[in-house]
């Protein structure tokens, strides 16, 4: 979706509530760019109305910029708006970089001229290149008409370019201000600033530009001061006021880096304010890959909630314009969605309603072993995980120790700790896991509780939601046959299981979709965005069992007896999947007494 179209949303809305964004660059190094993702999945969950990542000078990113924008639309799931400069970058590449994000099903693009490239002074046009960003919106509308969002940049103050001994000269200024409208008359629909500290040149540039006829939306830019150094190398590269009294403030501080974050919260909230008093609702936050001062001073706005993030679904949806009706996915993949989503990338139609294309000829495939592979969090996973094991009850213990919350890490979830409804039912997925029945998966019974509860809500207020008590976990093939036998007396249970071979028991067809979360809306139909069915289990299974020797046992030397012990459970337990449809008054737990 283009953003432009998210703001005008937002503006129709009448929402007194500001949107929110966020903007990114590309870490030098594969652990930070790790990290990056990890810092980026926290700060999406408050729901931006978009996240921007920039391009490299000259294209130095280039490649990493468009993989970190990929994964952003289709794994973080966020609406993401790649910069794209001029510098170094001859057409072909410029049509190669935008070809390349229209496949994954990016709308949004900031267009500039872009600095100087490394070691020199001024701009160079590059040879079968252009010479600035409004020959930039003039070839993306030329080429790729109304597909592409197109954002441009706006200069309080006048562009760097111009600006001597601290001011741009009225000429200057006012030449900027008509260029910036030859801009968004070529086709731009946005405008994002360069940062600022002095509020009142923000607000008499939006009054400058509505007087020549500029209408579209104008976005400031806000930088959290997060250190003293790096404060006044921002400002001097990029020429920006600084207030007396902010450097007043500042330099009594300037070697305390708490204090000086702590000022920068409060001046940035105070910024604020008073652009939001002015009868602006966007605004735009230029992080440095850093989250807590974005954070803090959109708390202290009152714009995001640490206790409340509303979930639209009960998994992320999706942000590329080519899945945003997807509405329904199987729960095996609820703690492991990038791994789904790489699996059905190929996918050219996906489900909504009803479950229905499992048997997709590329479902299958997951040609992308990242997901199986040991991140940039795993040295926490590695100090959790990788202890010891002189028996399976050691194995077992690990997996309570999870479900109590006492660990943060597991090698089947990309998650970050326990879900909010795994909470309701910690202690019971702790008694059948100290009992050998490894839970990798659960969700509790839930009948008609508020879509706006904090714990199981989604979809927003004013619905209800409903859900099937649900587990998936590995056993041994004697608990599973006293758990089959079970199943025979409690016949609101319905189960799946399989083994890393493919041998497989069950009292479904396999067929059947059974869906296991549902919700009831005011004038909508019912959305049911969570299904269990074989085929899908099927494909998960071969992941759920790889995850024990490339998630977990590879964290051991090759020929440490615990690794050998995991390879063993691995390859003679089964995984399984157990619903429990009585979701009034079934008791999923108590089919494990006396088990």
């Amino acid at each position: 979706m283009k953003v432009i179209e998210k703001i005008r949303e937002a503006t129709a809305a009448n929402d007194s509530r500001a949107v929110f964004s966020f903007e990114f660059f590309p870490p030098k190094t594969e652990d930070g760019v790790d990290n990056l993702f990890e810092r980026m999945e926290r700060m999406v969950a408050h729901n931006p109305s978009f996240c921007d990542i920039t391009w490299g000078a000259g294209g130095s990113t280039a490649d990493l910029t468009l993989e970190i924008a990929n994964r952003m639309q289709n794994m973080v799931c966020v609406e993401t708006m790649m910069h794209l400069t001029c510098t170094n970058m001859p057409v072909e590449k410029i049509d190669h970089a935008l070809e390349t994000i229209k496949s994954n099903g990016i709308q949004n693009v900031l267009a500039l001229r872009g600095d100087p490239p490394h070691g020199q002074d001024k701009f160079v046009q590059v040879e079968g290149g252009f010479a600035c960003a409004l020959d930039l919106v003039k070839h993306i509308r030329s080429k790729y008409g109304d597909y592409f969002g197109i954002t441009v940049a706006g200069y309080p103050e006048g562009h760097p370019d111009v600006i001597q001994d601290g001011v741009a000269p009225p000429e200057a200024y006012q030449n900027d201000l008509a260029y910036l409208k030859r801009k968004v008359d070529a086709g731009a629909d946005l405008i994002v600033t360069q940062l600022f500290y002095d509020t009142d040149i923000f607000l008499k540039f939006v009054n400058d530009c509505r007087q020549i006829g500029i209408t579209v939306p104008i976005v400031p830019g806000i930088m959290p001061i997060n250190n003293f150094k790096g404060f006044l190398r921002m400002t001097g590269f990029c020429k920006t006021k600084i207030p007396p009294e902010i450097m007043a403030a500042l330099e009594p501080i300037k070697d305390n880096e708490e204090a000086v974050r702590a000022y920068g919260i409060h001046l940035g909230t105070e910024m604020c304010k008073k652009i939001m008093a002015s009868g602006i609702r966007t605004l735009h936050l230029y992080t440095l890959n850093m989250e807590k001062s974005a954070l803090a001073i959109l708390m202290n706005l009152g714009l995001v909630e640490e206790s409340k993030i509303a979930r639209p679904l009960p998994w992320r949806r999706p942000a590329n314009v080519f899945r945003v009706k997807e509405n329904v996915r199987p729960i095996f993949w609820a703690n492991r969605p990038k791994s789904y989503i790489s699996r059905t990338v190929g996918w050219d139609q996906y489900p909504h309603g009803r479950w229905g294309d499992s048997r997709n000829a590329s479902y299958g495939a997951l040609s992308d072993y990242q997901f199986l592979r040991p991140r940039s969090r795993d040295k926490k996973l590695h100090e959790e995980w990788a202890v010891p094991l002189k028996n399976v009850e050691d194995i077992y213990e690990k997996f309570m120790k999870f479900c109590l919350g006492k660990l943060r890490t597991s090698p089947w979830t990309e998650l970050d700790g326990l879900q909010p409804e795994t909470k309701i039912i910690t202690e019971q997925l702790g008694n059948i896991n100290l009992k050998g029945f490894l839970t990798i998966n659960s969700q509790p019974a839930v009948n008609g509780a508020k879509s706006d509860s904090p714990s199981v809500g989604w979809g927003g207020p004013g619905g209800y939601v409903y859900q099937k008590a649900y587990l998936e976990f590995f056993c041994s093939p004697e608990k599973l046959n006293a758990l089959v036998d079970k199943c025979k007396i409690f016949q609101s249970l319905t189960y799946m299981a399989v083994n890393k071979e493919g041998t497989w028991k069950s009292n479904i067809n396999n067929t059947d979709v059974n869906a296991v979360t549902w919700g009831v809306f005011p004038a909508k139909e019912i959305i049911q965005p969570t299904v269990v069915d074989p085929q899908s289990f099927m494909v998960w299974k071969d992941e759920a069992f790889e995850i024990w020797s490339r998630g977990w046992a590879k964290l051991y030397p090759e020929d440490d007896p615990s690794r050998k012990l995991l390879e063993e459970v691995q390859s003679k337990y089964y995984l399984v999947s157990l619903v429990d449809n009585d979701y009034v008054h079934g008791d999923l737990f108590a089919v494990f007494k006396d088990i």
